[in-house]
């Protein structure tokens, strides 16, 4: 189906590896494209309550924008591909469904991007982030110097922002930048059991908690998106069936309408 991608579906769960191993899995036109045309279809698919992006190999999550398409590029067009990198990763940012990046390896660059436009992080004992654009004259152009404030904080993020350091997996996770750390042979079931948890709730309740922390970041009158979400839930069978079911101490079976 993918030049670039991977996908698989177990237990409602979809996985998308982007599969460049030999280049370290770097950001070129197509995997870009290609992730776009897999949110867009899994956002329609049913069968899907949730989303792992993923890495192929031991050595990378993703190491970064493929460099070589960069060359003589002009300010225009320049601009032209921050502008669609920022679009396709808040199609990520903004889904209704969960979407977890799995960081294993190199997460640098594009691909730290990558993974921060995802809903939460987890990451391997061998995962690096880092956004080392100022090593080639460069800013993050795909939300980067946005996302990393909202997660590490303004100083934190403008060190790492202008330095191009990078930082180690037990760092970013005392940053706030993931979640869980754990052995490499265990990152996906890891991710794969919170995630787990998570599809069992109700999902429309699921992406009114999205949609209201998104508008809350992006200064979008995050109280009043919280407001209008909570009173939407009170119309659906599963906010029905949750109360019913804990008035008669049994678990909730919710059916997503």
């Amino acid at each position: 189906m993918y030049q670039t991608l991977l996908t698989s579906l177990e237990d409602n769960i979809l996985t998308i590896t982007i599969n460049r191993a030999d280049k370290l899995n770097a950001l070129n036109k197509t995997v870009m494209s290609e992730l776009e045309e897999a949110i867009i279809k899994l956002e329609k698919d049913e069968s899907v309550k949730a989303v792992i992006i993923t890495g192929s190999g031991q050595k990378a999550f993703v190491a970064g924008a493929d460099i070589s398409e960069f060359s003589g590029l002009t300010r225009e067009e320049g601009m032209d591909l921050a502008r669609r990198g920022q679009e396709i990763f808040f199609k990520i940012e903004s889904a209704a469904k969960p979407i977890v990046a799995a960081v294993n390896g190199f997460a640098l660059g594009g691909g730290c991007e990558l993974a921060m436009a995802c809903h939460f992080r987890t990451a391997s004992e061998n995962a690096q982030f880092g956004q080392p654009e100022v090593n080639l004259g460069l800013i993050p152009g795909y939300g980067g110097t946005q996302r990393m404030v909202q997660l590490v904080g303004k100083g934190r993020a403008l060190e790492l922002l202008m330095t191009g350091n990078l930082i180690n997996a037990e760092t970013a996770l005392r940053y706030g930048l993931v979640n869980h750390v754990v052995k490499q042979e265990e990152l996906l079931d890891k991710t794969k059991a919170i995630l787990q948890t998570i599809i069992n709730k109700a999902p429309l309740a699921i992406s009114h908690c999205i949609k209201a922390v998104n508008a809350g970041i992006n200064k979008n009158n995050g109280y009043e998106a919280e407001m209008e979400g909570f009173g939407e839930c009170f119309a659906t069978e599963d906010m029905k069936e949750g109360a019913i079911a804990f008035l008669e101490r049994r678990k909730p079976v919710f059916k997503g309408q």
